[in-house]
């Protein structure tokens, strides 16, 4: 039975030798998923967000401290997966929204007008970094920043979703 034991963990130490070697770690990454009203859904990981042009917003803290913050327009994000942006005032996507989750079921709702520079000076960014480092485990790995916004509220921690929604106007 002890041979069977040592056999097994002799085994294990290899295989895990071997996927390290190799570069297959089981670490699982981070990743937060586009849905929805779009043409193609996104899975980006933090790697993967970085190859976007970045966006860099400055926001204070709850105790008013200031913080830089680098990301990509969430606009930017839902272009690549195929949904068109807002234009003029007569356009159809004026009813669209996008729901954003985070991991412990916090939502928060954006327009797709506020997301874009035609409506809104508001620069809205989903952002993986604060000052230069990763954000810390408690934001991130993904937090959406709202560059002007009053309250904090809207600053969405630990984002994992973002779905594109139609309003229904069937009232």
């Amino acid at each position: 039975m002890r041979t069977y034991k040592i056999a097994a963990l002799f085994f294990f130490v290899l295989l895990s030798a071997s996927s390290i070697c190799h570069g297959q770690t089981n670490v699982k990454r981070a990743v937060v998923t586009i849905t929805g009203q779009v043409h193609k859904t996104l899975v980006l990981n933090e790697l993967e967000l970085n190859t976007f042009r970045q966006t860099q917003v400055l926001r204070r803290d709850k105790e008013g401290h200031k913080h830089r913050y680098s990301g990509v327009l969430l606009l930017d994000l839902l272009q690549k997966a195929e949904i068109n942006s807002v234009h003029g005032p007569g356009s159809k996507n004026l009813n669209r929204y996008i729901l954003v989750e985070a991991s412990d079921g916090y939502q928060v709702i954006f327009t797709l007008a506020e997301l874009d520079e035609n409506y809104s000076s508001n620069r809205i960014i989903l952002a993986n970094s604060r000052d230069g480092e990763a954000l810390p485990a408690n934001e991130g790995p993904f937090r959406v920043i709202v560059q002007d916004g009053k309250k904090p509220a809207r600053c969405i921690r630990q984002v994992t979703n973002i779905a594109v929604r139609i309003v229904d106007s069937k009232f």
